[in-house]
């Protein structure tokens, strides 16, 4: 059985991640949209592997299994950005709760079809790409909140969210 993960990842935002190396501090808000694409590329690639369906132990996801993960993430975070960009710069919209591991359960990640998942996936990346290279430079500050109460701007949003598909990348790695 695959454990929860109940860990608070926004202080990524502060130092780099020990695991994929990831480091939202010298990571430019501007090299987001290519470095999301990057990684669905790679996500996609990953799940061409014959052991694409195969979790390499009881508590790790399977290759499809993150990329289905990371093409929700995608989504996810598509329509938190778009929340935050039609805010009003004074008050923070809030984000309703997405719990990862049961919508995982839920819609059987482990199940789906690896060819639909990579199509899925390059599509959502694309969108949230385009997404974020479309943010008009006086729209960086304007802010959103998660329902555990982190805050986030459109900046640290990009580069929150870019950690979560670098790290998965770093996770499926052959």
């Amino acid at each position: 059985m695959i454990v929860p993960d109940s860990k608070n990842w926004t202080w990524v935002l502060e130092r780099a991640c020990a695991e994929c190396g990831f480091d939202a501090e010298t990571t430019a808000f501007t090299a987001v949209p290519a470095l999301v694409l990057d990684s669905a590329t790679r996500l996609g690639a990953a799940l061409e592997r014959d052991d694409a369906r195969v979790r390499p132990d009881a508590q790790t996801w399977s290759v499809l299994e993150y990329a289905a993960h990371v093409r929700d993430v995608c989504r996810i975070f598509d329509t938190r950005l778009a929340l935050m960009l039609a805010g009003d710069g004074v008050h923070a919209p809030q984000f309703e709760n997405w719990d990862q591991d049961a919508t995982a359960l839920a819609d059987r990640y482990d199940e789906q079809d690896p060819a639909v998942v990579a199509r899925e996936l390059a599509e959502a990346a694309e969108r949230i790409a385009a997404a974020f290279a479309a943010v008009p430079a006086d729209s960086l500050e304007l802010r959103g909140a998660r329902s555990d109460g982190s805050l986030f701007t459109v900046d640290s949003l990009g580069r929150y969210f870019l950690h979560d598909l670098v790290h998965h990348v770093y996770d499926v790695r052959g």
